[in-house]
């Protein structure tokens, strides 16, 4: 028995040792499985399906086995809201517009319920998130003096806002850029925001105090500042972006984090990518694969942001990854399915 032991170690082991790492993206195949003359900047991938929500008061879900769409227009009074943030837990499935009056709903018994509203000329919304079923949040520019932040812990029946008090005392006009939904990344506890002032709020217990650690990221500029950010864990995470008005400027639009977020360093300083609006590693590459999009196209680093290259041309503003190798990536007037080799 205990040599069959020793020789179900060694063969565990050298199956292990033979196996070899995924190799790096040399090429992305796109495919487009949905078009409409929408402006889509926020997807959420729910088990087979993808959830979507645009403008012109739009959004829907794609079945992607079948790749079959079913769209909505969601309208409130004689509003017709922009969306740019949406989220959802094991039950239900959430969306926010932008600007004044800011509109939240759920999924309700008789379609979408509107859950929150906020008015003032400088309401802004930019993106949403959950840290559990029951636990969400949603972050936008500054009113009264502090950046909104509003959290529901009852599962997104009722939200409430933060109040400036509560809040570390950020840059004046701070708020974030509603580009793609991927403003906020949260993992167990922790959650992090990024905003126009390169600045990132952190809390390590689910909103209930925050702290600000300022990254290098350029900000000189209303356009400048971050756009998006990823975490692979707790401690490894990117931030991206740069100035939309100066696309192809890569110069100080890249960091890197390896303690939380504590401290950030530039990577790759004006070297490619150049302005991005989303940043997401890659699933199960331990931190090293990385894609960047943005409608300057899109953009790859197997080495933990250290060297980069442009996989394409195709223009979008947002991306979520399924695994390792298939995404999907939303922008103007279309949803693509992204099959990276």
């Amino acid at each position: 028995m205990r040599f069959y032991r020793i020789c179900l170690v060694l063969l565990l082991l050298s199956s292990c040792m033979g196996e070899k790492p995924a190799k790096p993206f040399t090429v992305v195949e796109v495919e487009t499985i949905f078009e409409d003359s929408l402006s889509i900047r926020a997807i959420e991938l729910m088990e087979n399906s993808l959830a979507f929500a645009a403008n012109k008061g739009t959004f829907g879900n794609i079945d992607l086995k079948t790749n079959k769409v079913r769209m909505n227009v969601q309208k409130q009074d004689s509003i017709i809201p922009e969306f740019r943030a949406i989220a959802h837990t094991a039950t239900d499935f959430f969306m926010l517009s932008v600007s004044s009056p800011a509109l939240l709903y759920k999924t309700g018994d008789n379609g979408m319920e509107l859950v929150y509203r906020e008015e003032g000329e400088s309401v802004f919304y930019d993106a949403m998130t959950f840290w559990n079923d029951k636990e969400g949040l949603a972050m936008g520019d500054t009113v009264n003096g502090c950046i909104s932040i509003i959290i529901t812990r009852d599962g997104g029946h009722s939200w409430k806002k933060v109040p400036c008090s509560m809040l570390p005392q950020g840059a004046e006009g701070e708020g974030a850029f509603a580009a793609s939904n991927t403003n906020i990344k949260t993992i167990g506890n922790r959650t992090w925001i990024a905003t126009t002032s390169s600045t990132i709020y952190y809390s390590g217990d689910k909103g209930k105090t925050w702290e600000l650690k300022q990254t290098p990221i350029v900000k000189d500029e209303p356009t400048q500042g971050i756009y998006s950010l990823d975490f692979y864990d707790e401690n490894l995470g990117i931030a991206v972006g740069g100035d939309y008005t100066k696309p192809d400027s890569s110069l100080a639009n890249k960091a890197i984090t390896r303690d939380g977020g504590k401290t950030w360093n530039l990577v790759a300083d004006g070297k490619e990518p150049n302005y991005k609006s989303c940043v997401q590693f890659v699933p199960n590459t331990e931190g090293n694969g990385i894609v960047a999009i943005g409608f300057t196209g899109i953009s790859y680093s197997s080495n933990m942001g250290e060297n980069w290259f442009q996989l394409s041309d195709e223009s979008f503003y947002t991306l979520r990854f399924m695994n390792d190798s298939i995404a999907y990536a939303a922008g103007k007037n279309r949803i693509s399915k992204l099959t990276f080799k």
